[in-house]
């Protein structure tokens, strides 16, 4: 294909026009990267608001580096939008848009009504690659055929690739550039183009068979870790009910140079890829192989139990220092699901939270990234953290830790610390109990 070759040409000497649709924190961070890397980019998103003040150069977008939204904005290459006009005149065009599951099933009307918005403007010669988390067959089965619809034909006339983000967010060692990025397109032209795209900005990519493997490799990346939190979590509770300190037992074993990897125990799991990729492979096993993934579905039922383990945890350390958990106060430090980032989306903070709250204790949480929570339909503005609140408290519940956090302070003024994460140094005595 000539065109091919021209778009070859384009992409390196980067004349190739981008398009980035969604801007959340997966396709604001690739706009931004492509940006810095020497293409146009035009950031396309659905709610004007988050596009005027991209526009204007807020950082609006929990867990977009700041430092790679400056430089992008700085380039002046870097535009934002709310329509689609610009996929007329863009060589590649990047969905990134949320693929949410809603009753145990997967929901790809935004990736649908993305690609009915880019068949719109869909011209010969273009590159477009799904970022977007999903289960395989996704972009042969469902993408390419409503692209189709432009009268373009894939492979024929446009290339079509699938390539999962992989972005950590908070992640100071690992980020889009220096995080290998796979590749699997629908032809190996597709492959081959996207790779040469990915490689203007990341600094290995790894290029699959197909876009259905490249689809079950990023669900495979989050089961491996969903089964694995699972694992030590169902180990914790064990190991409260055996006596033994889980974590000098993980971190016993972390001493073996070979065969086992690390993995810490907490109130459960949260963001957009551990509670809900697992859940797409699930769907898709019971769908097309007709039994049960077996080993994920329990894993994540295990993660599912551990908010209303934790709060019950909780109840039980207030009431073995004789305070009734009605009533009592409880300070929650941490309602993002990660620490350093300001995304509550799946946070098991807010479900231990949400359990507490039905149970009748009286909720305060803080969180520097977090101004405002919702709690069983009830808004709570976030408490300054002063040495009053936290003296106040009839526990303190470090459920996420952020590095901003004294917690060597915060101990020795609170009466009675729970620490879900193992933050607070062993020195402190009885007055903080771990998970």
């Amino acid at each position: 294909m000539n065109l091919v070759a021209t778009l070859r040409r384009r992409i390196l000497t980067r004349e190739a026009r981008v398009a980035v649709v969604g801007q959340g924190y997966v396709g604001l961070s690739l706009a931004c990267a492509a940006a810095e890397a020497g293409f146009a980019v035009s950031g396309i998103d659905v709610d004007p608001a988050r596009v005027g003040a991209l526009a204007a150069g807020e950082l609006c977008v929990p867990g977009v580096d700041e430092g790679t939204f400056r430089g992008g904005v700085a380039s002046g290459r870097l535009s934002f939008a709310s329509d689609g006009e610009s996929l007329a005149t863009s060589d590649i065009i990047c969905i990134c848009v949320p693929t949410p599951v809603r009753d145990h099933t997967p929901d790809l009307s935004f990736v649908e009504q993305a690609c009915r918005d880019v068949a719109r403007h869909l011209a010969a010669g273009r590159l477009v690659i799904l970022e977007s988390s999903t289960y395989p067959g996704t972009t042969g089965e469902l993408v390419a055929p409503l692209l189709e619809t432009s009268g373009q034909r894939v492979g024929q006339d446009f290339l079509l690739a699938y390539s999962p983000e992989r972005i950590d967010p908070g992640n100071q060692e690992f980020n889009l550039g220096n995080t290998p990025r796979i590749v699997g397109g629908t032809t190996e032209e597709a492959t081959a183009v996207a790779a040469l795209f990915y490689e203007q900005m990341i600094s290995k990519v790894v290029t699959l068979s197909s876009a259905r493997a490249a689809e079950l490799a990023k669900l495979l990346e989050n089961t491996f870790r969903h089964v694995n939190i699972a694992l030590v979590n169902e180990m914790a509770m064990l190991c409260h009910e055996m006596g033994i300190d889980v974590w000098e037992v993980i971190e016993a074993a972390a001493t073996k140079p070979f065969g086992f990897m690390a993995f810490t125990p907490g109130p459960g799991v949260g963001g957009h890829c551990i509670p809900l990729d697992p859940a797409y492979l699930a769907w898709q096993v019971r769908r097309d192989v007709g039994h049960q993934f077996r080993i994920l579905e329990q894993a994540q039922d295990i993660n599912a139990q551990m908010p209303g383990w934790v709060a019950a945890r909780i109840s039980e350390a207030l009431n073995e220092h004789t305070k009734p958990l009605k009533g009592a106060r409880v300070l929650v430090l941490g309602v993002a699901y990660k620490p350093d980032v300001g995304d509550i989306r799946e946070s098991p903070s807010l479900r231990v939270m949400s359990v507490l709250e039905r149970r009748g204790v009286d909720l305060a949480f803080h969180d520097p990234f977090v101004d405002t929570v919702t709690v069983n339909g009830k808004p709570l503005e976030r408490t300054e953290l002063t040495d009053e609140e936290v003296a106040g408290a009839d526990l303190v519940a470090v459920l996420t830790p952020h590095s901003d956090y004294d917690l060597d302070r915060i101990a020795r003024i609170a009466e009675l610390v729970f620490d879900a994460r193992n933050a607070v140094a062993p020195s402190h005595g009885s007055n903080v109990v771990r998970l």
